[in-house]
């Protein structure tokens, strides 16, 4: 396993731990304190964290991708997380939390781009892959 690898992977392990921690917590410590829309926003955020934690944990145990792929598509899936799951996680408390988070919306739609380029650059990196 190389560095990387590793580091994806322990990456990848601690991503998905914080996953179920926020999962639990919104499932259990929000319902009685914000609405069931946020609730459900907040849910959705869980879930694009959760299929990209995973993600990463696969690529970082996939032995024959290309370290530089693997290394790109890394980034990208941080950033969708950070940028999209994150925001969602704000606007979805925006009434509870004491800034308007609604001012960085914006950056939702950013971080779900993030996660269409890893995903578009995967692929695209994998079909022009020369055949041994």
């Amino acid at each position: 396993m190389t560095v990387l690898d590793k580091k994806m992977v322990v990456t990848a392990s601690f991503l998905t731990a914080f996953t179920i921690a926020l999962g639990a917590f919104g499932a259990h410590g929000l319902k009685n304190i914000v609405e069931a829309s946020a609730l459900n926003t907040f849910e959705t955020g869980v879930r694009y964290q959760m299929y990209h934690c995973l993600a990463i944990l696969v690529l970082g145990l996939a032995p024959t991708i290309q370290e530089k792929l693997k290394k790109t598509v890394f980034w990208f899936f941080i950033l969708g997380i950070i940028l999209f799951s994150g925001s969602i996680y704000l606007l979805a408390l925006n009434e509870v939390l004491p800034f308007n988070a609604a001012k960085i919306g914006f950056i939702t739609p950013i971080g779900g781009l993030m996660f269409i380029i890893g995903w578009f650059w995967f692929a695209y990196k994998i079909l022009t892959l020369k055949n041994k």
